[in-house]
């Protein structure tokens, strides 16, 4: 006769489920990958016998037969959505004065894409498979590097899950990850004919055009981020030693800090760089020091991301240059300096990049007679 189920026992919720099966207890649970395992624990002691385990003992028995399988078993577990979750992790940011910038994204990532897709699940229900399936459904819609860092996020969720007892693991750790393959290692930038005609190209006789040719120039011979150059002041530009030193970033309506540690640096200000902000700031109505540099002509206040763009779009069309971003522009410096031979390392301090591989991307553009020397004779 087949075994029948005779008692259950009730469990706190997440520490798996205790029940006797014939004259034995059985524990039952799932692993982090979503598989559900079942083992006998041992007999289970009757009225009238001596031997065999109580249910105090079976439950022993059954933690440590799931300490041993890696998960960590939560007592009172509360069964809490993604969404809720992703609350919490977001107002933890705030409290730990994680960047502004950061946390936005972040919100917009779960808001936009994370809990649209899981819905109404609890953490402790979302298992390796359904991660894997919303990475396999993003893929057509959303680049490799935005969704792992959608995974990111996710896994610091169910990270902070555990601590809080929502859920027993973290099915991101064994989720496959896509995979990013760089297969197009060509930047894009100005050469320097083509960077005199953009700013020498007549501008619109309104407050932006009074500007715009001075922070062009100054992002294509310093290398700075937008964000760096809306942040900057007067008081940062050291016309005397010919510097520009970069403090603040304005990023998404919030001065901060720069990204790294490394982006706080000073930059050479080369002589073009230095008439165009003297000229600005002569005739400049906020030209105190503690005044942006790029200010919005008739208000002082830093200038609006979106509208700059538009401008800067519409000026590279009237010079009839290269359509590159303005983020290309900071590859115009990182090239011209790599061309004129400057060193890697002084190239990395220049342009702030915490790792020394970003700046090998210029490298290619650095001169290099001996080696051509080299092969000349090889081949002669």
């Amino acid at each position: 006769m087949a075994a029948t189920k005779t008692k259950k026992g009730r469990r706190d919720y997440g520490t798996g489920t205790l029940l006797v099966i014939g004259s034995s207890w059985y524990g039952m649970w799932r692993e982090a990958d979503g598989r559900r395992v079942k083992r006998k624990l041992g007999a289970a002691r009757t009225a009238g016998k001596a031997d065999g385990l109580t249910k105090p003992q079976a439950e022993e028995r059954l933690r440590k037969l799931r300490a041993e399988s890696g998960l960590v078993v939560v007592r009172e577990a509360r069964r809490v959505t993604l969404e809720l979750a992703g609350a919490e992790y977001c107002r933890r940011l705030a409290v730990n004065n994680a960047k502004k910038s950061y946390r936005l994204t972040q919100a917009a990532d779960l808001r936009n894409h994370l809990v649209p897709h899981f819905g109404d699940k609890t953490l402790d229900r979302i298992q390796v498979r359904d991660v894997e399936r919303y990475i396999a459904a993003k893929q057509s819609t959303l680049a490799l590097k935005t969704i792992r860092n959608h995974v990111n996020t996710l896994h610091s969720i169910f990270e902070l899950g555990i601590k809080q007892g929502w859920c027993t693991a973290n099915p991101v750790k064994l989720a496959d990850r896509p995979r990013i393959r760089r297969t197009e290692t060509r930047i894009r930038f100005l050469e320097l004919e083509e960077l005199e005609r953009l700013v020498s190209t007549p501008y619109p006789d309104d407050a932006w055009g009074r500007v715009e040719p001075a922070l062009y120039l100054t992002a294509a011979m310093t290398g700075l981020r937008q964000g760096e150059l809306l942040g900057l002041r007067w008081r940062d530009v050291d016309f005397k030693s010919r510097r520009v030193r970069v403090v603040t970033n304005y990023v998404r309506g919030e001065f901060d800090h720069p990204k790294s540690a490394e982006s706080a640096r000073s930059v050479p200000m080369g002589r073009k760089v230095e008439e165009a902000l003297s000229e600005l700031r002569a005739r400049s109505h906020y030209s105190h020091d503690r005044d942006l540099v790029f200010a919005h002509p008739e208000s002082g206040k830093p200038l609006d991301r979106s509208k700059l763009s538009r401008r800067y779009n519409q000026a590279i069309k009237r010079a009839e240059v290269p359509r590159v971003t303005f983020h290309e522009l900071r590859h115009t410096f990182g090239t011209t300096m790599a061309k004129a031979g400057v060193p890697r390392r002084t190239i990395q301090a220049w342009m702030g990049h915490e790792d020394g591989s970003t700046t090998d991307v210029y490298m290619h553009y650095a001169p290099s007679p001996d080696e051509v020397a080299a092969v000349d004779r090889a081949f002669s």
